[in-house]
């Protein structure tokens, strides 16, 4: 194995087993300390367990429960999303699902708005480092990466609305305020997940420089996407200058701006959001 896939194999794993255990720890010492309910399958889970142990008097292992529900979505994710992603994801779902097991129970605090929003941000953490790790925490996860994937769109408030039809029958069986911070940790845990996973936002890029012939053709074949070249004139100095207009992801933004200027140092580049794109667009497939 050559030293650029180590290291990417290194950080994936690092990534993944780093939001297992931030994910873990949230549901253990935020999460149940609020009585909150986690978003997706997670909270699925917790709904669940809670219900046996409430209205049965039976106690069900946390991992048990959430390997049984993420099943079929992991189905869907094998074979609509990609495999390698699929067999990564379940991965954190198994080590997440065996370190809510064995983790201490603790209070940090129970001022139940501190808990909805730090357990929000600590939850959209873990979930932006699994996928930065090339998996997800399963369950809803698969489903919204199968839209993103499918639309090429953002896709994470969607499950959201999933997550508030889930509170809405928390809230009737266990009371409307844990329900209602619920709602307010996962409102904080989406923003922060659509903060953190940029692959599927898009900026465009119009690169004024005088060294057009080189920079496209690298542009080409790095990014996979479509250059269109305009020819003008500088107001200011009356010299001729090319514009390169394009569009690029997030994700590969940093790196395209390196690019630009190890060949041309003086290039000018606007970059400016872009909001809605038609059309064809490489997208790098999701293993």
């Amino acid at each position: 194995m050559d030293n650029k896939r180590f290291k990417t194999l290194f950080f994936r794993i690092f990534y993944i087993c780093l939001g297992s255990l931030i994910m873990a720890a949230n549901i253990k010492i935020i999460v149940r300390a609020g009585n909150l309910f986690p978003g997706g399958f997670s909270g699925l889970t917790v709904l669940i367990q809670r219900s046996f142990e409430t209205f049965a008097g039976i106690e069900i292992p946390y991992s048990i429960l959430n390997y049984t529900l993420n099943f079929f979505p992991a189905l869907v994710g094998f074979k609509m999303v990609g495999k390698k992603f699929t067999l990564y994801s379940c991965g954190v779902i198994a080590l997440s699902g065996f370190l809510v097991d064995v983790i201490p129970q603790r209070t940090v605090t129970i001022d139940p708005l501190l808990i909805a929003v730090f357990g929000g941000i600590l939850n959209g953490t873990s979930i932006g480092l699994t996928l930065k790790g090339g998996a997800s925490s399963g369950g809803t996860d698969f489903l919204a990466m199968y839209i993103s994937k499918r639309f090429d769109t953002e896709s994470w408030n969607y499950v959201l609305g999933f997550n508030v039809i889930m509170l809405v029958v928390a809230g009737a069986l266990f009371g409307w305020d844990t329900a209602l911070y619920s709602i307010i940790f996962q409102f904080v845990s989406t923003q922060v997940v659509n903060m953190l996973h940029v692959k599927y936002k898009k900026v465009t890029l119009n690169i004024m420089t005088t060294k057009a012939d080189e920079l496209e053709e690298k542009l080409l074949v790095y990014t996979h996407h479509g250059v269109t070249r305009f020819e003008g004139i500088g107001c200011y100095l009356k010299e001729n200058v090319t514009m390169l207009y394009t569009v690029v992801s997030n994700e590969q933004l940093k790196a395209v701006m390196k690019l630009v200027h190890e060949i041309d140092e003086h290039a000018f580049v606007n970059v400016i959001k872009t909001q809605t794109l038609e059309g064809r667009f490489w997208q790098e497939p999701i293993e």
